[in-house]
Protein backbone atom coordinates (compact mmCIF):
# COMPACT_ATOMS: atom_id res chain seq x y z
CA UNK A 1 0.00 0.00 0.00
CA UNK A 2 2.64 2.27 0.73
CA UNK A 3 4.65 1.47 -2.56
CA UNK A 4 1.66 2.51 -4.02
CA UNK A 5 0.77 5.80 -1.75
CA UNK A 6 4.61 6.82 -2.89
CA UNK A 7 3.89 6.11 -6.64
CA UNK A 8 0.66 8.21 -6.51
CA UNK A 9 2.19 11.14 -4.58
CA UNK A 10 5.11 11.14 -7.09
CA UNK A 11 3.02 12.02 -9.85
CA UNK A 12 0.89 14.38 -8.04
CA UNK A 13 4.28 16.04 -7.67
CA UNK A 14 5.30 16.05 -11.20
CA UNK A 15 1.65 17.52 -12.11
CA UNK A 16 1.85 20.33 -10.18
CA UNK A 17 5.89 21.13 -11.03
CA UNK A 18 4.49 20.77 -15.31
CA UNK A 19 1.22 22.28 -14.66
CA UNK A 20 1.90 24.85 -12.49
CA UNK A 21 5.21 25.78 -12.97
CA UNK A 22 3.99 29.66 -14.39
CA UNK A 23 1.56 30.28 -11.71
CA UNK A 24 4.56 28.98 -8.82
CA UNK A 25 7.02 31.53 -10.43
CA UNK A 26 4.55 34.35 -10.93
CA UNK A 27 3.52 33.62 -6.84
CA UNK A 28 6.70 33.47 -5.91
CA UNK A 29 7.62 37.20 -7.64
CA UNK A 30 4.44 38.53 -6.05
CA UNK A 31 5.26 37.31 -2.65
CA UNK A 32 8.80 38.45 -3.21
CA UNK A 33 7.84 42.09 -3.02
CA UNK A 34 7.02 42.24 0.45
CA UNK A 35 10.67 40.89 1.11
CA UNK A 36 12.64 42.83 -1.03
CA UNK A 37 10.25 45.61 0.17
CA UNK A 38 9.13 47.08 3.67
CA UNK A 39 6.25 44.48 3.89
CA UNK A 40 5.94 40.90 5.10
CA UNK A 41 4.09 37.86 3.49
CA UNK A 42 1.37 36.40 5.63
CA UNK A 43 0.70 32.51 5.71
CA UNK A 44 -2.82 31.86 6.36
CA UNK A 45 -3.44 28.26 6.12
CA UNK A 46 -6.90 27.07 6.78
CA UNK A 47 -7.92 23.28 8.30
CA UNK A 48 -5.02 21.02 7.65
CA UNK A 49 -3.35 23.62 5.80
CA UNK A 50 -1.75 25.34 9.02
CA UNK A 51 0.86 22.67 8.51
CA UNK A 52 2.66 25.45 5.65
CA UNK A 53 2.18 28.49 8.43
CA UNK A 54 4.27 25.84 10.92
CA UNK A 55 7.08 25.57 8.26
CA UNK A 56 7.25 29.14 6.64
CA UNK A 57 7.29 30.63 10.38
CA UNK A 58 8.84 28.02 12.89
CA UNK A 59 10.51 25.48 10.34
CA UNK A 60 13.56 24.87 10.14
CA UNK A 61 14.20 27.33 7.22
CA UNK A 62 11.79 29.40 7.35
CA UNK A 63 10.25 31.79 5.09
CA UNK A 64 12.10 35.22 4.73
CA UNK A 65 9.60 37.99 6.31
CA UNK A 66 7.21 35.31 6.94
CA UNK A 67 3.86 35.88 9.37
CA UNK A 68 1.44 33.95 10.85
CA UNK A 69 -2.16 35.22 9.99
CA UNK A 70 -3.68 36.74 12.66
CA UNK A 71 -6.37 38.96 11.33
CA UNK A 72 -6.62 41.51 8.31
CA UNK A 73 -6.62 44.62 10.10
CA UNK A 74 -2.63 43.96 10.76
CA UNK A 75 -2.09 43.74 6.86
CA UNK A 76 -0.88 46.73 5.38
CA UNK A 77 -0.15 47.70 1.35
CA UNK A 78 3.28 46.66 1.33
CA UNK A 79 2.49 42.84 2.88
CA UNK A 80 1.61 40.46 0.41
CA UNK A 81 -0.45 37.15 1.78
CA UNK A 82 -0.44 33.57 1.06
CA UNK A 83 -3.72 32.03 1.33
CA UNK A 84 -4.03 28.13 1.59
CA UNK A 85 -7.63 25.81 1.61
CA UNK A 86 -8.25 22.66 0.51
CA UNK A 87 -10.64 23.95 -1.91
CA UNK A 88 -10.64 26.70 -3.95
CA UNK A 89 -14.69 27.10 -2.58
CA UNK A 90 -14.04 27.23 0.76
CA UNK A 91 -16.40 29.50 2.49
CA UNK A 92 -13.90 30.51 5.15
CA UNK A 93 -10.87 31.59 2.46
CA UNK A 94 -13.55 32.94 -0.13
CA UNK A 95 -14.30 35.41 2.68
CA UNK A 96 -10.53 36.10 3.40
CA UNK A 97 -10.05 36.46 -0.41
CA UNK A 98 -12.77 38.90 -0.54
CA UNK A 99 -11.66 40.96 1.73
CA UNK A 100 -8.17 41.19 0.86
CA UNK A 101 -9.39 42.43 -2.67
CA UNK A 102 -11.51 44.96 -1.38
CA UNK A 103 -8.38 46.30 0.97
CA UNK A 104 -6.14 45.98 -2.86
CA UNK A 105 -3.80 43.81 -0.33
CA UNK A 106 -2.21 41.28 -3.37
CA UNK A 107 -2.20 37.56 -2.60
CA UNK A 108 -1.42 34.30 -3.95
CA UNK A 109 -4.08 31.50 -3.61
CA UNK A 110 -2.95 27.62 -3.36
CA UNK A 111 -6.64 25.03 -3.13
CA UNK A 112 -7.34 22.56 -5.69
CA UNK A 113 -9.42 24.57 -8.10
CA UNK A 114 -13.45 23.65 -8.48
CA UNK A 115 -15.32 23.38 -11.32
CA UNK A 116 -17.76 25.36 -12.16
CA UNK A 117 -18.14 28.21 -9.26
CA UNK A 118 -16.94 31.80 -10.78
CA UNK A 119 -16.84 33.09 -7.24
CA UNK A 120 -13.89 31.68 -5.31
CA UNK A 121 -10.31 31.22 -4.95
CA UNK A 122 -9.32 31.16 -8.66
CA UNK A 123 -11.42 34.10 -10.02
CA UNK A 124 -10.64 35.98 -6.50
CA UNK A 125 -6.72 35.68 -6.02
CA UNK A 126 -4.29 37.46 -7.97
CA UNK A 127 -2.33 34.11 -8.67
CA UNK A 128 -3.79 31.00 -8.01
CA UNK A 129 -1.58 27.58 -7.61
CA UNK A 130 -3.87 24.52 -8.45
CA UNK A 131 -3.17 21.71 -6.19
CA UNK A 132 -4.44 18.87 -8.55
CA UNK A 133 -5.74 16.65 -5.97
CA UNK A 134 -9.62 15.82 -6.46
CA UNK A 135 -9.73 12.62 -5.05
CA UNK A 136 -7.49 10.37 -3.26
CA UNK A 137 -4.85 8.84 -4.55
CA UNK A 138 -5.81 5.03 -3.86
CA UNK A 139 -8.60 3.08 -4.17
CA UNK A 140 -10.40 0.93 -2.00
CA UNK A 141 -12.08 -2.39 -1.55
CA UNK A 142 -15.73 -0.42 -2.14
CA UNK A 143 -14.47 1.44 -5.34
CA UNK A 144 -14.46 4.53 -3.50
CA UNK A 145 -10.58 6.16 -3.04
CA UNK A 146 -8.98 7.39 0.01
CA UNK A 147 -5.50 8.77 0.97
CA UNK A 148 -6.24 12.45 0.29
CA UNK A 149 -2.73 14.36 0.83
CA UNK A 150 -3.65 17.78 0.81
CA UNK A 151 -1.21 19.34 3.14
CA UNK A 152 1.77 16.81 1.57
CA UNK A 153 0.62 19.23 -2.06
CA UNK A 154 0.65 22.34 -0.18
CA UNK A 155 3.75 21.84 1.54
CA UNK A 156 5.57 20.69 -1.85
CA UNK A 157 4.19 23.71 -3.57
CA UNK A 158 5.02 26.38 -0.76
CA UNK A 159 8.55 24.61 -0.81
CA UNK A 160 8.95 25.62 -4.83
CA UNK A 161 7.41 29.35 -3.40
CA UNK A 162 10.07 29.68 -1.10
CA UNK A 163 13.04 27.85 -3.36
CA UNK A 164 12.23 30.21 -6.11
CA UNK A 165 11.60 33.45 -3.67
CA UNK A 166 15.01 32.93 -1.97
CA UNK A 167 16.69 33.09 -5.77
CA UNK A 168 14.71 36.34 -6.72
CA UNK A 169 16.07 37.55 -3.21
CA UNK A 170 19.57 36.29 -4.18
CA UNK A 171 19.34 38.21 -7.57
CA UNK A 172 17.81 40.97 -5.94
CA UNK A 173 20.54 41.79 -3.29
Amino acid sequence: MLKMFSTQLTGLFNRIQDKEEFSIEDGARLLAQAAVGDGSIYICGLKEMAAVEAEATEGAEPLVSAKKWTALDEIQEADRVLLLSRYSRDKEAVEIARALTEKNIPFVAVSTAVENNSDDLTSLADIHIDLRLVKGLLPNEEGGRFGYPSSIAALFVYFALKLTIDEIIAEYE
